[in-house]
């Protein structure tokens, strides 16, 4: 339980801080909270720092190999013109780099994240719809291999 409540408060302050870098760099871009569902399961943040760039967050469960808590950031490049013929919204690729911590009953792990995905961002409404995949290389307590796949929702305020 104590190991929960920290989480919880570690990714309340995690959410707030990001707010606060985006906007101290760029004013025109916002704050976005929603959900991931895949490996893992849970909730997602997303900052925008300008010029295509963003800092995202992650506090999930992972139901499959690990049974365990994650928590993932990353820092993230956005290119618009690769899927530029959108007839609304925009869908940018992105890809970045970042780290993951894995919380087990019985085992913790620490890893490298390469996120690559597709953020389709709606034209009227305040809202994203993601899929992403990120290769990690486990760093301890072994070295390993390993991938995480999500699909999700942000809404950006």
């Amino acid at each position: 339980m104590k190991k929960l409540l920290s989480v919880a408060i570690l990714a309340v302050f995690l959410t707030f801080s990001l707010h606060t870098i985006g906007n101290a760099q760029d004013a025109n871009k916002d704050l976005g909270i929603g959900f991931m569902i895949g490996e893992p399961t849970g909730l997602t943040a997303k900052s925008w720092t300008g010029g295509g760039n963003a800092i995202d967050v992650g506090v999930a469960w992972s139901f499959g190999r690990y049974d365990a808590i994650t928590l993932q950031a990353d820092y993230l490049w956005h290119n618009y013109s690769v899927f530029s013929d959108v007839e609304q919204g925009s869908l940018p690729l992105y890809y970045g780099i970042g780290g993951r911590l894995v919380l087990g009953d019985k085992d913790s792990y620490i890893g490298a994240r390469v996120p690559i995905g597709l953020n389709y961002l709606f034209e009227d409404a305040p809202v994203g719809l993601f899929i992403e995949a990120a290769p990690i290389l486990n760093l301890a307590p072994s070295t390993e291999f390993d991938i995480d796949g999500t699909l999700g929702a942000r809404f950006y305020f």
